[in-house]
């Protein structure tokens, strides 16, 4: 299935921007995908992303990539370079070159020195936990800073000196002259600009002052002509702040901002804090873990971008609580590769079996499409050798009810090949199964054998072709749902981490065809009755190493 030929649902914000523009309020669309350069892209950003971005693809407007890096302290541009990957490989292009907010650090400057002028701003002495004191709660107004009634000049001057570095880190803000008894806690007195003496990643040590998020978003947006600043619920009670500073400077855009519910994916967490506290204490082997719910680790899984786009077409864009399973996100991506990946035959947990009466020059190959409905993919020839491998799953000495694999005395095909019957079971001291004899049907190959009828059909590898692989088996890195709201019996939040799945990671060695050898990193194939691999986009050498990633199995399986 192809996101590209499905119907685009409607919904709030399409409504809002067919009536903007039915009314001739805007004569185009200009939205903005805005992250913080502090961790990788993560399934959350997907829905954002393909929202913004897709919003303006559909009306041919345009959107733009933007990082609010204001807090120089987490940023790096190692996270720049992810997130514009990510965006890139999800299959969107911003409107020109990537913005940053630190672009516009002078002209938010000089927007603070306005609001200081005509008496909106001041600044404060009182310590962050002072702050937080004077904040109020939502049944009890704030109080007003001692030094909120300070005149523009001497906020100016102090400002001035703020800039300047002459006062320690910490010891001085600047805040909004709102409303203390407002009962919207973000319009009472919010800072807007603190001291930190921090490295920026692109202005390096130009700045000791910074600028706060909801400060600079709105006016960031209003510089570059944003007509729909469309982000996430929880930023809901901070849109009258946002209007409030637009409404309050000499700015001639005024976006609109409007909000859409986050998406909460269970067995997985999206705060980048908690991501990367599983890097940095070695839980995973990086942000690109192939178990990590970011982009580059499902990229990295074997995930394909058409399979995240139609993940976030489907769970839609509402207000509402967007609580979806994982399997819905499996469930997407499964049905991508279910179309386009080609077929080949691997064996992980291999039983070797000898066929007995091989003959060579008589016992024959035979050639095998890539895809059962795509003939444009191929075919390739499917070697058989006196040794084979066969799952060890596919073969039972007390077969349960309606067993149609292998048993002793009985038959099953070979995928392309003949119907072979079980002769002998050879085991080891410890009784374990390590070799099966067995005979082939020479009258099967390609037809069914006469007087009978042979129902079960097992993947195998010969075992003189055969190529070695390192297969990395991954599942759900968490066991609990919410792993990060679970309490305790203290009414206490539980440690997240006390919820890893301790088999969310199996490395196997396995045996896989030919073909598997020359393949280039990130090709992904179905190993036939078994689920759907990549090639590892790091790790895997063509004509050296083989390595391939678990990306879904056939079926949603997990927990059985």
């Amino acid at each position: 299935m192809s996101t590209e030929n499905t119907p685009v649902a409607s919904n709030f914000i399409r409504n809002i921007i067919d009536e903007d523009l039915a009314s001739g309020k805007h004569r185009s669309i200009v939205t903005r995908f805005p992250p913080e350069p502090n961790g990788y892209l993560h399934v959350g950003h997907v829905k954002a992303i393909c929202i913004n971005f897709g919003l303006a693809e559909d009306y041919q407007g345009s959107c733009n990539l933007r990082m609010d890096d204001t807090n120089p302290e987490k940023e790096s541009d190692e996270y720049v370079q992810a997130i514009k990957e990510g965006v890139a490989w999800l299959g969107f292009k911003w409107n020109g070159e990537v913005r940053y907010a630190s672009d516009y650090f002078d002209r938010l400057y000089d927007y603070a020195v306005e609001l200081i002028r005509a008496g909106k701003a001041y600044v404060d002495d009182l310590t962050a936990e002072e702050i937080r004191q004077h904040r109020g709660t939502l049944t009890e107004p704030g109080r007003e800073s001692p030094y909120r009634s300070r005149s523009p000049e001497e906020n100016l001057d102090l400002f001035t000196r703020m800039r300047d570095g002459e006062f320690p880190d910490g010891s001085k803000t600047l805040r909004l002259k709102i409303d203390m008894a407002s009962g919207n806690l973000n319009l009472r007195d919010p800072v807007i600009y603190r001291i930190r003496r921090a490295h920026h990643h692109r202005t390096g040590d130009k700045w000791c002052i910074y600028p706060m998020y909801d400060y600079t978003h709105c006016i960031s947006d209003a510089i570059e002509g944003v007509t729909h600043s469309l982000c996430s619920l929880e930023f809901e009670d901070h849109r009258p702040l946002y209007d409030w500073v637009l409404d309050n400077i000499s700015i001639e855009c005024h976006p609109r901002q409007y909000e859409f519910s986050r998406l909460e994916l269970l067995y997985a967490i999206t705060s980048k804090r908690k991501l990367n506290r599983l890097v940095t204490e070695g839980y995973v082997s990086g942000w690109d873990d192939p178990r990590m719910p970011t982009v580059a680790g499902m990229r990295r899984r074997g995930y394909t971008p058409s399979g995240l786009r139609l993940f976030a077409q489907r769970i839609g864009v509402s207000k509402s609580e967007n609580i979806i399973d994982m399997s819905v996100l499996e469930g997407a991506v499964r049905e991508e590769l279910e179309s386009g990946s080609p077929r080949i035959m691997a064996v992980l947990d291999p039983i070797r079996v000898t066929l007995t009466n091989f003959e060579a020059g008589l016992t024959a190959s035979r050639s095998a499409p890539y895809h059962p409905h795509h003939p444009e993919f191929g075919e390739r020839e499917v070697p058989i050798a006196r040794e084979i491998y066969i799952e060890r799953d596919d073969f039972a000495e007390v077969p349960p009810p309606k067993w149609q694999r292998l048993t002793p005395g009985g038959e099953v095909r070979l995928r392309y090949s003949y119907v072979i019957r079980c002769d002998e079971v050879v085991k080891d001291a410890n009784g374990k199964v390590v070799e099966l004899k067995c005979s082939i049907d020479h009258d099967t190959l390609g037809k069914n054998p006469e007087g009978r009828k042979v129902k079960g059909v097992i993947h195998w590898i010969s075992a003189q072709h055969a190529v070695e692989a390192e297969v990395r088996l991954y599942d759900r890195l968490f066991t609990e749902p919410r792993p990060d709201a679970v309490r305790g019996e203290d009414g206490e939040y539980t440690d997240f981490v006390r919820f890893l799945n301790p088999g969310s990671l199996q490395v196997v060695t396995g045996y896989v065809e030919p073909v598997a050898l020359e393949l280039p990193p990130e090709a992904r194939y179905q190993f036939e009755r078994i689920g759907y691999f990549v090639t590892d986009r790091h790790d895997h050498q063509p004509g050296r190493k083989v390595v391939f990633n678990r990306t879904v199995g056939l079926k949603d399986s997990f927990g059985k």
